[in-house]
């Protein structure tokens, strides 16, 4: 299955086989793009990160020790690069400035769902979108974004809350 590929790509990949490593992150490219723009909400800087993710997956990839926590590994460098273009645009530019998505941007069935998701907190915005669009378990989350279990699911329970919310807020409206 997927993951017996995944897992042959990586054992390539740390021998330095480039294709194996071009292959492996092709298969995760749809993925990282979704966490990055839920973070950016901007297709350039999440352009920025994924390019930096992959350059240093590539220059790490012998440190992971077991692959099948490649995913995660991968997941917390993009997360980590994304809140270091935040970091700088904080330092550069007030907020309102920021340009907004462009209007070209990748259509994705998700484009409704990341509407919604962009009117939550950043904290629960990406919790949800780790498990719900990418399957994370709430360990795997916990790990990825460097927090304790029980907050991821405080904040899973908080993020579904803020949803619902706005959806019954959205739903009165257009009565």
């Amino acid at each position: 299955k997927g993951g017996m590929l995944v897992d042959t790509l990586i054992r390539r990949a740390k021998k330095k086989d480039p294709e194996a490593f071009c292959q492996l992150m092709d298969l995760h490219m749809q993925s990282m793009y979704k966490i990055a723009i839920a973070y950016l909400k901007n297709e350039e800087d999440a352009a920025d990160a994924i390019q930096d993710t992959i350059l240093t997956c590539y220059e790490k990839l012998q440190s992971l020790k077991q692959n099948r926590y490649f995913k995660t590994w991968m997941t917390r460098i993009l997360i980590n690069k994304c809140k270091d273009i935040l970091a700088q645009h904080k330092k550069v530019q007030p907020m309102e400035t920021l340009p907004e998505a462009s209007s070209h941007s990748v259509e994705y069935s998700h484009a409704e769902w990341n509407a919604t998701l962009s009117f939550l907190d950043e904290k629960y915005r990406i919790v949800l979108l780790l498990y719900y669009m990418e399957g994370f378990s709430v360990r795997d989350i916990a790990e990825i974004l460097e927090l304790k279990e029980p907050t991821v699911k405080s904040r899973l329970q908080r993020g579904r809350k803020q949803l619902a919310d706005l959806y019954h807020s959205q739903k009165e409206e257009t009565v």
